[in-house]
């Protein structure tokens, strides 16, 4: 039998090393379901309940595996489904490789069902955007499609009409020579120049106050960042994606930066004279030291990254990890430790600070303590996934990640609703590790669904959902930075354990902190897909790790402008900075 354009396709991306695809079937993609039906046992389909699911899992497989995530949807409003998820993908640099369906080719553009030229829809999210022409052009384009998404670390997207995907054969026109195309990637991964490494570290050598900040660029280079904190005496800050670059128990580091950081990260730099960036390109430039107040170097893979945030005096592209490589025999030992040794002092008594929020026995329980109960019991290779609120504040602060795990979010797009997703796709790439989603009761409800996902497949991930019945981090945006009322951010209270029962999890409920450790050994011990419902203090603030003075003036604002929940707020706050100073 003749090999129809959707096998040459699938064939195609098992040859690029493809062995899952995630995906929801429809119309607009049969043939290429097909094709997939009849190669089941070498290729995964892992079917969704919402396509925005299945770019999720496709970029988070990316992140935890380093190879092509790939997902699958129909036409029109499937492939639309799609995009959150792509873009997530695009702005986190992950290679994901998209394949939408389109109705018959000689009806696009005729007002027919499911009209949409999703190839012209994805021209923002896609590095490489292309429509099928025929079975002969399959082969060209997926090869293309697979190694432009590694190469550039973007997103790829093929559009393939329906009545094509089951056309056979195909004669190529006299140019197009069988046999021409290659799987063989190779990476972007080349050294500076010889005379900017020597630059580079003739700026470092001269610093007395140094500060390293890490990204996801540097989360293969820990070797190589703590030999370099080591001999320049400086603190490793860590950006959000980069948690992960060093482990939070390693005496280099100060833990995040931002509003979501650590007050010994923004002290040293609001202090350092000299700062180092590696494999990132931190957004909140409001956190960085002041243009002038620092010199600055910076180590990214991209060139069009480099002085993006700050103005650097010397760039070095290639990859972080080859390229401290190279730069680490040129730097001269830092004798004067005073400023490391200022910082290690500092992120001593914040882990004593953070130890004693989290040991807090007030009801309701804080969000806090089951973060902290959570990081203390994670195994030693988990893997865990955040959602975007204020759970990636107690996620950044409380979950102490340690050498061997993995960690990520939705970090530059800050989405909802990626936490279970990402679980799900980590489990699946990686059987036998501990996979657990941290996320909140906002978040977790816009994708619940995916739960059943867990149950189909027989996943044994753990969800950790702390429901606080808002939209927690919108509320204190409204109050700290705008100094409204909140407005819009309630949201009606969920039974999450009685909805994990109906779909055949098990589900727990935490209301009690004494109750907390325990229960999450239970869950944490228990087969299968399990759901813990954390019901927290709804009024517990995720303060910024210095409160500055206007930030105290707008809260004020706008408990003075009628903040419906005004007196707990204030009573919240005020019980937080006593307790703190007893």
């Amino acid at each position: 039998m003749s090999r129809t354009a959707a096998d040459i396709l699938i064939e195609t991306l098992q040859i690029w090393g493809v062995d899952t695809i995630f995906g929801l079937p429809g119309d607009g993609i049969n043939g290429i379901m097909e094709a997939l039906r009849t190669r089941q046992d070498k290729i995964r389909f892992i079917q969704v309940r919402h396509e925005e699911s299945a770019a999720f899992m496709a970029c988070a497989y990316a992140k935890y595996t380093g190879k092509l995530g790939v997902c699958l949807a129909t036409s029109g409003p499937g492939g639309i489904h799609l995009l959150n998820g792509l873009y997530d993908a695009k702005l986190d640099g992950q290679p994901v490789l998209a394949i939408t369906g389109h109705h018959y080719h000689d009806l696009i553009d005729t007002f027919a069902q499911q009209d949409v030229d999703l190839d012209r829809v994805f021209e923002d999210v896609a590095v490489y955007n292309t429509r099928v022409m025929g079975a002969a052009h399959v082969e060209n384009v997926a090869h293309l499609a697979c190694r432009a998404a590694l190469s550039y670390r973007g997103v790829a997207h093929i559009n393939f009409p329906v009545d094509l995907q089951e056309q056979e054969g195909g004669e190529p026109s006299p140019r197009n020579k069988a046999g021409r195309e290659s799987s063989v990637t190779t990476r972007r991964a080349g050294l500076p120049a010889e005379e900017e490494l020597f630059r580079a570290a003739e700026v470092l050598n001269a610093g007395r106050k140094i500060v390293i900040l890490a990204g996801r660029g540097a989360l293969h280079a820990t070797d190589e960042l703590e030999s370099l904190a080591e001999k320049l005496g400086a603190p490793i800050v860590k950006a959000l994606l980069g948690k992960a670059a060093v482990p939070d128990d390693s005496p280099y580091t100060t833990g995040g930066i931002g509003l979501l950081g650590t007050r010994p990260s923004q002290e040293a730099m609001e202090e350092c004279d000299t700062l180092l960036m590696v494999g990132t390109s931190f957004p909140y430039m409001e956190f960085l030291p002041k243009p002038g107040d620092a010199r600055g170097v910076q180590i990214d893979l991209d060139p069009l990254r480099i002085g993006l945030r700050y103005p650097v005096e010397v760039g070095l592209v290639g990859d972080t990890k080859a390229t401290l490589q190279k730069l680490l025999p040129l730097l001269v030992r830092n004798e004067d430790r005073r400023f490391l040794e200022k910082a290690q002092e500092s992120m001593r008594d914040w882990w004593k600070l953070m130890k004693e929020r989290a040991s807090r026995t007030d009801k309701p329980m804080k969000p806090q303590v089951v973060a902290w109960e959570l990081g203390e019991r994670l195994s030693p290779d988990a893997i865990i996934s955040c959602d975007s609120g204020t759970i990636a504040t107690w996620f950044a602060r409380q979950i102490r990640i340690k050498r061997g795990q993995m960690c990520s979010l939705s970090g530059t797009l800050a989405s909802m609703a990626n936490g279970l997703p990402y679980t799900i796709a980590a489990q699946i790439a990686h059987p036998d590790r501990q996979c657990v989603a941290f996320v909140g009761d906002g978040g977790f409800s816009m994708l619940m669904a995916e739960l059943s996902t867990a149950v189909k497949y027989k996943l044994p991930i753990k969800v950790i959902v702390v429901k606080n019945n808002s939209l927690g981090m919108i509320k204190w945006e409204q109050m700290v930075f705008l100094g409204n009322p909140e407005y819009g951010c309630e949201l009606e209270p969920i039974d999450f354990a009685a909805v994990a029962r109906a779909f055949g999890a098990t589900g727990l409920t935490i209301e009690d902190p004494a109750d907390c450790g325990a229960i999450l050994d239970q869950a944490l011990a228990t087969p299968g897909p399990v759901l813990v419902e954390a019901v927290v203090d709804p009024f517990e603030p995720p303060m910024p790790p210095k409160t500055t003075a206007r930030q105290a003036a707008k809260l004020a604002e706008s408990l003075a402008k009628g903040e419906p929940n005004r007196g707990k707020i204030a009573l919240t706050v005020l019980e937080d900075k006593v307790k703190e100073m007893v």
